[in-house]
């Protein structure tokens, strides 16, 4: 292939510079009348970069200049190259690791062995499926290999030197879809995954925290061993995660829960032990407190007598005598000291601050001194008996287990010691009767304590929905007032005056009893004068079904007919109407306590 150059001079004199002919791409030399004797690199004979072996890259080819193509001389055809002016050859959509072409345009006359002679010059054949027709396939070894056996397309082949219509061709190359290298690239492609999650697996492996150590099981010769391991506090750690391992697992039985109950009575023993350490970290604290702090007064201390050298030189007696140098240097030093003193004189203020405050917050004192109402007091003693409830309640669990316990060992242990144990039975049993009936006690005074406290809150709901009623019906009372006129003035004072009769019989219940009158208890006098108030705010009447179910919000023990008597009996104080016409016929109640005092 031949490619021009831009410049063949400066190709030349890089040549030239080389000690070599300066030859073009084609062989022929660029400068005819060169001597080889003149070049840089003297006794060696001239190089040919088209020699065999010799790695000279040429200049690379522009995207925009077409590749001009040369003959290619076989020993059976010759290849003649197509016009460099007409389009490129067509192909299809390359298929994922193609290794097989299409050839199309063989000549009638061509063989498998012309095929091969022309095609192996791209690479290793591994086989040729010829066709009667004038195609063939092609499949090569690697993938490389097809992108140059398609730079053959277009090339026009003639066998020998025949111009016979049978021995020329137009050669097409064009990819083809093969199952084998479909399956060779889909093979190679797993083999890339599996390589690919083989490193990634290994690559979490090395970030993995490692695994814990495996647990081993339940058995009393190794349950004998973590509860002396919990006895150690070197080995504590190791065996609390093992003893939490057995009961998650569901170890526990009747048979093992003794074991299991003195192994956690160890690991309750060791709060013991945390709880000391702790102490003695603590004190070691505040020793180390202590030390810095003295330690921090001590320098403080000895940068005062500093400053106070520095300040006793200043004065002018010591002064005068000093040059102006050490002056200047007297001044800077004195400055830097009352600094760093100043640091640390905060520091060690900052610290005492800190220990006030800590005083001063173990000092204070809630100052809960509020009087507590009925129901408060009611529900701190049900909450005192319910945590002593509950106190007895393990108290006795735990009394449960040392009986089983006495019980185990009293059966390993010798006839001697029988009577001392049944003494101990003996006392726990009595011990455990006398906590029962305490236990029995405790309920009994917390459940009378809750209806208490139901009664109490009970009766604090009723007064308060009285109240809110005995309101609603002031702020009525006091809008119809307002509202008025003369006539309703009169009305009003009639029933001031009833209401001061209601609250003299109030007074004196017992006149009230021994008169002959038609109300016969407070309670219905209470009654009439609610319902005075509420028909005297409705001057047109009320059904006797509307005055119920107003007193009913009162108090939801009213019923219809007891009213419905007691309005009967008082003829003076209520009078019963008929209103409306037809189906539209309705009785109605209305007060008429103002025309029955002038009638009496």
């Amino acid at each position: 292939m031949g490619l021009p150059m831009s410049d063949p001079s400066a190709w030349a004199t890089a040549m030239n510079n080389l000690g070599m002919a300066p030859m073009g791409m084609t062989g022929q030399p660029l400068l005819p009348d060169f001597d080889p004797a003149l070049g840089m690199m003297t006794g060696i004979p001239p190089i040919n970069p088209m020699m065999p072996g010799l790695g000279i890259v040429p200049p690379p080819i522009p995207p925009d200049m077409p590749a001009v193509k040369e003959i290619i001389h076989c020993k059976s055809c010759t290849l003649f190259p197509p016009n460099p002016h007409l389009p490129p050859p067509a192909t299809r959509e390359r298929p994922p690791g193609c290794k097989t072409v299409f050839v199309g345009g063989l000549p009638e006359n061509g063989t498998e062995q012309i095929i091969m002679e022309v095609f192996e010059q791209c690479g290793e054949v591994i086989a040729i499926r010829k066709s009667k027709k004038n195609f063939c396939h092609i499949r090569f070894a690697e993938e490389f290999m097809v992108d140059k056996a398609l730079y053959l397309s277009g090339y026009r082949i003639r066998l020998g030197s025949s111009t016979d219509k049978k021995d020329t061709g137009r050669l097409h190359v064009d990819f083809a879809q093969a199952r084998d290298d479909l399956y060779e690239w889909e093979c190679k492609q797993r083999m890339l995954a599996r390589e690919e999650r083989h490193w990634r697996r290994l690559a979490e492996e090395r970030f993995r925290p490692p695994s814990p150590p495996p647990v081993v099981h339940y058995s009393d010769h190794e349950c004998s061993v973590v509860a002396e391991k919990l006895k150690d506090d070197t080995k504590f750690l190791e065996a609390i995660q093992t003893l939490l391992t057995w009961i998650e697992r569901g170890e526990v039985n009747r048979r093992t829960a003794n074991n299991f109950y003195s192994m956690i009575q160890s690991a309750n023993s060791h709060i013991r032990r945390l709880v000391n350490e702790k102490a003695a970290h603590e004190k070691e604290m505040e020793e180390a407190k202590e030390k810095f702090k003295l330690a921090l007064s001590g320098i403080l201390v000895q940068f005062e007598q500093i400053v106070a050298v520095y300040h006793s030189a200043s004065k002018q007696k010591a002064w005068d005598h000093f040059t102006k140098a050490q002056r200047k240097n007297i001044s800077v030093w004195c400055k830097q000291a009352e600094e760093i003193r100043n640091i640390h004189n905060d520091e060690l203020m900052g610290i005492r601050r800190e220990e006030e405050m800590e005083m001063s917050d173990e000092e204070i004192e809630d100052p809960s001194e509020m009087k507590e109402t009925e129901e408060s007091a009611l529900v701190t003693q049900v909450e005192a008996l319910k945590e002593e409830n509950d106190s007895l309640r393990w108290q006795l669990d735990a009394y449960r287990n040392e009986v089983e316990l006495l019980k185990q060992e009293q059966g390993k242990a010798s006839r001697d010691e029988d009577t001392t144990k049944e003494q101990q039975m003996k006392l726990l049993q009595q011990a455990l009767q006398g906590m029962q009936k305490h236990l029995l006690k405790v309920q009994e005074e917390y459940k009378k304590r809750e209806a208490e406290l139901e009664k109490v809150k009970e009766d604090k709901l009723k007064i308060e929905t009285l109240l809110e009623n005995l309101k609603e019906q002031q702020s009525m009372a006091d809008e119809e007032d307002k509202e008025g006129d003369a006539a309703d003035g009169q009305g009003n004072e009639s029933s001031t005056s009833r209401v001061c009769a209601c609250s003299q019989e109030k007074e004196c219940p017992a006149e009230k009893t021994l008169s002959n009158s038609p109300v016969k208890s407070e309670r219905e006098v209470l009654l009439v004068g609610i319902i005075s108030t509420f028909l005297h705010v409705h001057p047109f009447g009320a059904s006797i079904e509307y005055i119920c179910s107003y007193l009913q919000r009162l108090d939801s023990k009213i019923c219809t007919a007891e009213v419905e008597v007691l309005m009967t009996r008082l003829q003076n104080t209520f009078r019963q109407e008929l209103s409306g016409v037809g189906a539209s016929l309705e009785k109605r109640w209305k007060f008429c306590g103002f025309d029955g005092l002038k009638m009496t």
